[in-house]
C-alpha cells in the first residue's frame, strides 16, 4: 500500500487562494494566430519537446530580455508552469529528500513533492523584508537531504520581487553546498514601482545549476491554453522529457 502525506500536515504554508489570472481577455493578435493555426491544419501531435520555432523562439527571448544563453535543445515547452513543476520536481527528488520552499507560496511546490515522498522545509517571507530571502535562515535549514532550493520571482502571492544581491548571495549559497534552484519566472512581466526582474540563471556559475521556469498564463492571460516552458541542463532537459512524455506526450499544438 502507498500512504500520500496531505499537505495539512504542513501547516505553516497558507492556504488562501485566489484566481491567478489577469483581469483581461487574451490579446486579439494572439486569437488570430490561433484561428491561422487551425485553419492550416495545425492540430496534430509534435515533437515531446515541443515545437521547434517556439522553443527557439524561447531561446531568443531569454537571450534578450534575460541575458542567458538557451539552446532549444535545453528548452522544453510544458502543459502551463503546473506541469513544468510537477516534471522537474520528479526529476531532481527521490524519497527523503528535501527542498527549500517559500513561506507564504503556491502550494504546488509543497504538495508535489509530498506526493514524490520528498520533504518540502519553508522558509519565510516576511512584509517588514520587503518579502525578501532571509539568507541566514537559508543557511540554517540546509541538511545533508537537501537537494534544491525554490524560489519565486516576482512571488506569488507577494508580489515581491528578488533583489540583485540577495540573488548573488543565494547563488553562492547553491554552489557552496551543491544544490539546485528552481526558479518561477512567470509573473517577471508584473512589475511596478521601478522594481527589475532578474533571472537567477544569468548569474556567473547558476545556468548550470538552475531550472528556469516561465509561461504565457500571466503575462498574456493565456491561463486556458496551457502552454509554458522549462530550460536548464540539457540532460535534465532530456529526463524531465520522459516525465512529459508519458504523462502528457506534447503541449497543445494550436497554442
Amino acid at each position: 500500500s502507498v500512504s500520500f502525506p496531505h499537505y495539512t500536515t504542513f501547516p505553516s504554508i497558507g492556504t488562501a487562494s485566489e484566481i491567478g489570472r489577469p483581469d483581461f481577455d487574451t490579446p486579439e493578435y494572439i486569437k488570430q494566430a490561433a484561428n491561422r493555426a487551425l485553419a492550416q491544419g495545425k492540430v496534430h501531435y509534435t515533437s515531446n519537446f515541443g515545437l521547434m520555432d517556439l522553443r527557439q523562439a524561447i531561446a531568443d527571448k531569454l537571450k534578450r530580455e534575460n541575458n542567458i544563453d538557451y539552446k532549444p535543445s535545453e528548452v522544453l515547452v510544458t502543459v502551463g508552469l503546473s506541469e513544468a513543476v510537477f516534471a522537474v520536481l520528479a526529476t531532481i527528488l527521490e524519497e527523503g529528500d528535501e527542498i527549500l520552499v517559500p513561506d507564504p507560496g503556491w502550494l504546488n511546490y509543497v504538495n508535489v513533492p509530498h506526493l514524490l515522498g520528498a520533504v518540502p522545509v519553508p522558509y519565510l517571507l516576511r512584509e517588514e523584508s520587503g518579502y525578501q530571502i532571509d539568507l541566514d535562515e537559508i543557511r540554517s535549514k540546509i541538511t545533508g537531504r537537501t537537494r534544491a532550493i525554490v524560489i519565486i520571482t516576482p512571488s506569488n502571492p507577494t508580489g515581491g520581487v528578488l533583489a540583485e544581491d540577495v540573488l548573488k548571495e543565494l547563488a553562492e549559497i547553491a554552489v557552496a553546498n551543491d544544490l539546485m534552484v528552481i526558479s518561477d519566472e512567470v509573473y517577471e512581466r508584473l512589475v511596478y514601482g521601478g522594481a527589475k526582474h532578474i533571472s537567477i540563471a544569468s548569474l556567473p556559475g547558476m545556468k548550470e545549476r538552475t531550472i528556469l521556469i516561465n509561461g504565457f498564463s500571466k503575462a498574456f492571460a493565456m491561463t486556458g491554453w496551457r502552454l509554458g516552458y522549462a530550460c536548464g541542463p540539457q540532460a535534465i532537459i532530456e529526463q524531465m522529457t520522459k516525465i512529459h512524455q508519458y504523462a502528457i506526450m506534447c503541449a497543445p499544438t494550436t497554442s
